[in-house]
């Protein structure tokens, strides 16, 4: 990968820890709504790019699910989740979605599930439950909950995504902004009265969240790695992808207080290393296991 690129991706993954922090600050310090942040969040990203909404892929049906799912299901319940958990929990139990897109590929789309895939699998389910489970009972917290049922949106859109084809990616951004929109706006009316008023109230920090989780977040951020994913190899950018999590770790932990334990960083090690093992094939697992023991002599 050439440096250019490989400093793009970093920057990418940086803007995506950050939005972690600024919406957990949003619907946690500021006590912003969840659902009214997400629409208006999809509002100016439908907004931004409107032009191509045009021509409409098909089956217009599917784009309208898979746009539900990947955008008002993942990113709504995701907020609900940051009221009350960490960034750095969030961060760790989103790596859910990579083993569990590899299972609804296999039970929806028939895909081999190979001996490497299904340890990769247990890997990060093992370290997500790590770091889900209370120690002091047999419970796990409402907002992880949520978090998981944000990887669950996610992984149904991201399988439904691999049954079509030629969608450009500022095309599909304009659908799941409009689509989400559409949904989370008359939620927001109906379970959170006086959200408008509550918005307005907050002011400008809302509203600056608002402009760059829609405009830097999305827009130019999701478009860059839609770039270099038509550039490079997917099982090239995908492990690479794993700075996310870590950074959100590193900027939670400085900058909202995240307590993050040994339980929790056995399980984010964990987790982290079987997505690792799913995402990337047998020669580059060995390739980085080279490299590391010719580094450690």
């Amino acid at each position: 990968m050439a440096l250019r690129d490989f400093a793009l991706l970093v920057f990418v993954c940086l803007l995506w820890a950050a939005n972690n922090i600024v919406s957990k600050f949003v619907v946690a310090y500021l006590h912003a709504p969840p659902l009214i942040y997400a629409a208006l969040r999809f509002a100016l990203v439908a907004l931004a790019v409107f032009p191509w909404l045009r021509p409409a892929p098909r089956p217009l049906w599917r784009l309208l699910i898979i746009a539900v799912c990947m955008g008002a299901g993942s990113f709504a319940f995701m907020f609900i989740a940051l009221k009350t958990i960490s960034p750095s929990s969030s961060a760790i139990v989103a790596q859910l979605m990579v083993p569990t897109t590899t299972l609804l590929s296999f039970l929806m789309l028939g895909e081999r599930l190979s001996r490497r895939r299904l340890l990769g699998m247990g890997m990060t389910l093992a370290g997500a439950l790590l770091v889900m489970w209370d120690p002091h009972g047999l419970t796990i917290a409402t907002g992880l909950l949520f978090a998981l049922a944000s990887v669950i949106a996610g992984s149904l859109g991201a399988v439904m995504m691999k049954q079509m084809e030629g969608v450009k990616p500022l095309t599909f951004q304009a659908w799941v902004g409009l689509a989400s929109f559409a949904v989370l706006a008359p939620l927001s009316a109906l379970t959170e009265p006086g959200a408008v008023s509550k918005v307005i109230e907050i002011g400008w920090p809302f509203w600056g969240a608002v402009v760059f989780s829609a405009l830097v977040v999305s827009v130019f951020g999701h478009t860059a790695y839609y770039w270099l994913i038509q550039r490079y190899e997917a099982n090239l950018i995908s492990p690479l992808t794993l700075m996310t999590p870590l950074a959100t770790i590193g900027l939670g932990v400085v900058i909202t207080n995240d307590p993050f334990d040994a339980r929790m960083a056995v399980g984010a090690a964990v987790a982290l290393a079987g997505v690792l093992i799913i995402a990337m094939r047998p020669n580059q697992i060995m390739l980085v296991l080279l490299n590391l023991r010719n580094r450690a002599r």
